[in-house]
């Protein structure tokens, strides 16, 4: 089975309190993405990042100190203009209260296709762990697709991930 997963492209990280320009400047490469997983019936992933109202009391609060994500605010819904594109089909939405996600259960995966953002945190993260859960699936990241807190770490981690034979397309 071949996924489409989107990592927290999310209204906090884009034009809320987390704004980030490069985030706002892939969208139009994040619906085309997602349109051509659509298009080869692809199971949609989202995740979301996900904080309580606790967050600055939380390990990564104290280390980051902007509220974000705190679960049922708009900030942490997913962008409206890729949920308004997704509104008539199918996806499932993970809800996830770190950086990586550790309980993927994808079916028989060969090819799992991600994008969305931080590149250099949530994606990179993201895209370790399911390389280490299914070593022999086909992991691709679309370049073109991902934003980082700045172009460099958005380069640097996209390096690093071809280091560890993810491929960077």
């Amino acid at each position: 089975m071949d996924y489409t997963i989107i990592i927290d492209y999310q209204k906090d990280f884009i034009d809320g309190s987390l704004y980030n320009k490069e985030a706002i400047e892939i969208r139009d490469n994040v619906i085309k993405r997602i349109d051509e997983g659509i298009k080869k019936n692809h199971k949609i992933i989202f995740t979301r990042d996900t904080h309580d109202t606790n967050y600055l009391s939380s390990s990564e609060g104290k280390k980051l100190p902007v509220v974000h994500c705190v679960k049922n605010t708009e900030g942490w819904k997913i962008d409206s203009k890729v949920s308004e594109f997704v509104k008539d089909i199918d996806y499932k939405i993970i809800d996830k209260p770190t950086f990586g996600y550790k309980d993927w259960a994808l079916e028989n995966p060969k090819n799992i296709y991600v994008l969305g953002v931080c590149t250099d945190i949530c994606v990179i993260s993201n895209v370790l762990i399911l390389k280490a859960l299914y070593p022999d699936a086909n992991i691709y990241v679309y370049k073109d697709a991902v934003a980082g807190l700045t172009k460099e770490k958005n380069l640097y981690a996209l390096s690093v991930m071809e280091s560890c034979q993810v491929n960077i397309i």
